[in-house]
């Protein structure tokens, strides 16, 4: 048994793959490899270095150590993408190619009997299949990928390199498999799309944020019914102001808004 090494690992999956026939399937299978290898060749990768595990609905990918890790997020992403608009504009949406990719890093081992055994392999498979992820590219009927990245990589990656990647375009997600005992956190964005008029309905915002990351908001403020007392669900009061939405820290807590948007004074009282 070889050493495992640490690898940049890209899961893609293609989305309603086998809804397609058994033509459509084969020609599918074509033009991903296809598109693929001419997005890598666009920003100076060759995937002949790639080492793979393939399916019939996507691939596993774990990447030469001499890749830069903001090329693969920052470039070869948005240029797959790119490449998959062009390639759909002109396709009935069933024979249409539209990709979930994640990324993450971790150790792997090369030289498994039927794949590659190690951690970062489950975890990055696993972003891939989340349900959030499917949600956000369904959404979005003309996106062509769903990006999701690993705490690890958002915090090493795209918060670093944001001549590369655009941070604030990323929105944090809880990717959960009840079944698998499985629950992490990581960053998801649709390439080339506004993320922030994306509103999950299936999804509960998350209940904690993990330390040194930045609370998101809800895609899209929803303005609450208001209960007999006036003051919002998820509002509070504080005296004569109530603050609703996400500048409402309670219950009991001190009431943070701004006059006119989150802070309101109560029917009667003085300005």
């Amino acid at each position: 048994m070889r050493q495992p090494e640490r690898r940049l690992l890209v899961c893609v999956d293609m989305e309603r793959y086998s809804r397609r026939t058994n033509l459509q399937q084969y020609e599918a299978q074509q033009d991903f490899h296809r598109l693929l290898r001419e997005a890598a060749a666009e920003v100076g990768m060759d995937r002949v270095g790639w080492t793979t595990q393939q399916s019939g609905d996507g691939e596993l990918a774990i990447l030469p150590r001499d890749i830069p890790e903001a090329r693969v997020i920052g470039r070869f992403v948005p240029e797959l993408n790119r490449l998959l608009r062009r390639y759909n504009v002109s396709r009935l949406p069933a024979a249409r190619i539209r990709l979930r990719v994640a990324v993450h890093q971790g150790m792997v081992h090369l030289d498994g009997a039927n794949g590659f055994p190690g951690q970062a392999v489950v975890l990055v498979s696993r972003l891939c299949d989340a349900e959030p992820v499917r949600r956000a590219l369904a959404a979005f009927p003309d996106a062509g990928i769903a990006l999701v990245v690993s705490s690890d990589i958002y915090r090493d990656v795209v918060t670093e390199y944001p001549e590369e990647i655009r941070p604030e375009r990323f929105r944090r997600i809880d990717v959960v498999h009840a079944a698998k005992g499985f629950r992490e956190p990581a960053w998801l964005c649709v390439v080339d799309e506004d993320l922030t008029s994306w509103v999950d309905e299936s999804s509960p915002l998350p209940t904690s944020t993990p330390a040194g990351e930045s609370p998101q908001p809800a895609a899209r403020h929803r303005r609450a019914d208001r209960g007999g007392d006036g003051v919002p669900a998820g509002g509070i009061r504080t005296g004569d102001i109530v603050v609703e939405g996400q500048n409402a820290v309670g219950p009991g807590a001190t009431a943070i808004g701004s006059i006119g948007r989150d802070a309101t004074f109560r029917t009667g009282t003085e300005r």
